[in-house]
């Protein structure tokens, strides 16, 4: 079945915006299960302790709520800068304003951080999803006029963007119970989809990506999405490898991040 009945046409700046997003992060998920990680979280200091102690860094919550402030300010942006553009933009400003707000939420109330980020990888995510949430609004906005795809998506993305975020937001609350007040040891997660695979929430995080793809129709929307996804799965599987490094009694059947598949 053709793109076209399913994707507006895109401009050549929405085409080559969609190949450098989804390369880039398709080759960083590479470099994930190659073993050079993003410094954050259980794998800052991994690789070359002197390299790492050598970096700036910061402390891990100022650090993710300054990686997610730029993408909400954009979404809530473009409800000024493209005001009264039809149903389907509103409901991509919408979805990209509420899935930032989210993260800036878990960032302050909800996650329980151990450690830090150094700033180098800090500036890598923030200016990703700066400038994914950014082109995303430009392709929408260049869209504007043209005829509606013949197959209509915005339904099942809005379902597929509302169960990413209620999936995500539930696995990471899972995960903020894991330690006790003062607590920085990692443990095995319990619970939900826990028992299936390690990163449940970076499937959810993947699901919402979707809902935007879904929601948009757009060629980056899609690229977008396809991209995260690659990265995420790299990133689940250098994290599954972490703990069957770390924990002897680590479940063998406990896969990545899509259950009973990867």
């Amino acid at each position: 079945m053709s793109l076209v009945k399913f994707l507006f046409p895109p401009t050549m700046f929405v085409a080559a915006t969609s190949l450098v997003s989804c390369t880039s992060l398709a080759m960083t998920g590479i470099s994930e299960i190659r073993g050079k990680n993003l410094q954050y979280s259980k794998f800052f200091g991994v690789g070359s302790q002197t390299a790492t102690e050598s970096k700036v860094k910061i402390s891990s919550r100022p650090a993710m709520v300054m990686v997610y402030t730029p993408a909400f300010l954009a979404g809530v942006s473009s409800f000024v800068i493209f005001p009264d553009e039809g149903l389907r933009f509103l409901l991509l400003k919408s979805a990209i304003s509420i899935h930032f707000f989210k993260r800036i939420f878990e960032s302050i109330f909800v996650h329980k951080y151990s450690g830090e980020m150094a700033v180098d990888t800090m500036i890598v995510v923030l200016l990703s999803y700066f400038t994914s949430s950014v082109f995303m609004v430009i392709a929408q906005h260049q869209a504007m006029g043209l005829p509606e795809p013949p197959i209509d998506l915005k339904s099942p993305g809005i379902l597929l963007f509302l169960m990413g975020l209620c999936g995500n937001f539930y696995h990471h609350y899972l995960l903020s119970k894991l330690r006790g007040k003062g607590e920085k040891q990692y443990k095995i997660p319990k619970g939900g989809l826990f028992d299936f695979v390690i990163c449940p929430h970076y499937m959810f995080e993947a699901l919402g990506f979707w809902g935007f793809a879904f929601i948009s129709q757009s060629l980056y929307s899609f690229s977008f999405a396809l991209g995260t996804t690659l990265l995420l799965m790299g990133r689940s599987y250098a994290t599954r490898r972490w703990y069957l490094s770390k924990f002897d009694d680590f479940p063998k059947n406990v896969k990545a991040m899509i259950p009973f598949i990867f």
